[in-house]
């Protein structure tokens, strides 16, 4: 699953550099503004937890029967997250291309379509990826709400969501999470995120017995409303229960751990894929029969991505992937990120 990128920290302020006569000002494609840290751990957790979920279908190509324990890891929790976190990064990014340019429905537009290519071209690679649904979905669904008031928006998150649940999941759900995660920027959720602990804790507490209940009431033998829903509320307990302990002395052990992936998000969801095939094609590894070995294979390949990321954020704001997408979406060439200079 894709990572949903980025923060409105994640680009600059208004350009102060002249325009040319008859032109408006260029964008600035960096900024010294503090990063929201808990999308960024959010992000990490739900990429960690997706290969996992995905690391056997993805070594036997999309088709390969995986076997137990690994088959049992549930996708279900990455997808809300992940989807959730792509709504709240396309209204930040609005937010910030609404005071810079004139036309920010263009700057939205052209990061879709570059990640509609982006996805057309990683699915080459592996059949089952997410990345075109979710252009497609924003396409269709992120970029015309952005005409919408919040309420309706917020309305519609719900229904769609509703809707997703009674016929079992699927793109419907992704776009209501697109649009929950858009209203929660527009009534300025998103914004105080950091700022409480006991909001979290207490909807976290519902979102469990809302769980509890979904688990006791869904039948034994088949996938239900009920079973779609507890999924749902168990991703919502995840979410919360980071929040929580982001407020807490184990916050700096969070975000050392999470936030160098998190922030390198579309970079490392591809690495992954390319990792992944060579591990069972180059190196021979039986993932896709043994549970064991790709549960190995993909902390090893989550540790090498945190150390590489760690070491390139060092140096620039960035990851690469990350720095080529900001251009296409802007279309013009981002600074160069480097921290150092």
């Amino acid at each position: 699953m894709p990572p949903p990128e980025v923060p409105v920290s994640h680009h600059g302020p208004p350009c102060d550099e002249p325009a040319a006569p008859g032109r408006s000002p260029a964008p600035v494609l960096s900024s010294d503004r503090p990063r929201i840290v808990a999308l960024d751990v959010l992000r990490g957790f739900t990429l960690c937890e997706i290969l996992l979920a995905n690391i056997q279908l993805i070594a036997g190509g999309g088709t390969a029967v995986v076997t137990q324990p690994m088959g049992e890891w549930d996708p279900w929790l990455g997808l809300p997250i992940f989807s959730l976190l792509f709504g709240i990064g396309f209204s930040l990014l609005l937010d910030s291309a609404a005071d810079r340019v004139a036309r920010p429905w263009l700057v939205l537009l052209r990061r879709l379509v570059a990640l509609l290519a982006i996805g057309l071209l990683h699915m080459l690679l592996w059949p089952g990826e997410i990345l075109t649904v979710y252009a497609v979905v924003g396409l269709l669904v992120l970029l015309p709400s952005t005409w919408l008031p919040r309420w309706v928006v917020a309305g519609l998150a719900g229904a769609l969501i509703l809707a997703a649940l009674v016929g079992g999941g699927g793109p419907l759900l992704i776009a209501g999470l697109f649009l929950l995660g858009s209203a929660l920027v527009r009534y300025g959720v998103v914004e105080r995120i950091e700022r409480s602990t006991w909001v979290p804790l207490l909807l976290g507490l519902a979102f469990a017995a809302g769980t509890a209940i979904a688990l006791w009431s869904r039948p034994a033998s088949r996938p239900s409303f009920a079973s779609d829903l507890a999924d749902l509320l168990i991703a919502g307990v995840v979410v919360c229960a980071l929040l929580v302990l982001l407020r807490t002395p184990l916050r700096p052990v969070l975000r050392v751990v999470f936030a160098p992936l998190g922030r390198m998000a579309l970079t490392n969801y591809l690495t992954a894929t390319l990792l992944v095939l060579g591990a069972a094609h180059v190196l021979g590894l039986p993932i896709v029969q043994a549970p064991q070995v790709a549960f190995l294979a993909a902390g090893a390949i989550l540790a090498a991505q945190w150390v590489f990321s760690a070491l390139w954020l060092r140096r620039y704001r960035q990851g690469p992937l990350e720095w080529l997408w900001r251009w296409a979406t802007w279309a013009r060439r981002p600074a160069s990120g480097a921290t150092g200079r």
